[in-house]
């Protein structure tokens, strides 16, 4: 089974948008073609320090790729892992932020995504 692990700068949200995420206390599993994917979700609260605690727990659970939704939570992510596949979504200026070397030819463990979609980011990196 692959795993993705989705962290996101907010607080967990309590809207209808987060509501399968708050079905479960574990990871939500979705079928893709044939193929079950572990979506974990993980929200830092635009809070420094937990969001560090929070990238090296993500980290630990070694994911198949992470999803990071900001610049406040991409930080993190990238000192925690050179390793582990980020694609990032709704950040701003990644090549100025250091980020990346370049949008056509990003270098390293960060890719960026033009779209916000978690079903995106499924079926173009681990199907």
């Amino acid at each position: 089974m692959r795993r993705i692990a989705v962290v996101e700068a907010f607080a967990r949200m309590t809207s209808r948008q987060s509501r399968a995420a708050r079905r479960s206390s574990g990871p939500l599993l979705h079928w893709v073609g044939r193929k079950v994917i572990a979506i974990d979700y993980h929200w830092i609260a635009n809070d420094p320090a937990f969001a560090q605690k929070t990238a090296v727990e993500v980290i630990a659970l070694a994911p198949d790729v992470l999803l990071a939704s900001s610049n406040f939570v991409i930080a993190p992510l990238s000192k925690a892992t050179r390793t582990i596949p980020i694609v990032m979504v709704q950040v701003i200026d990644p090549v100025g932020s250091g980020y990346v070397e370049s949008m056509a030819r990003p270098s390293g463990n960060i890719r960026a995504s033009h779209s916000s979609s978690t079903a995106s980011l499924v079926s173009g990196s681990i199907c």
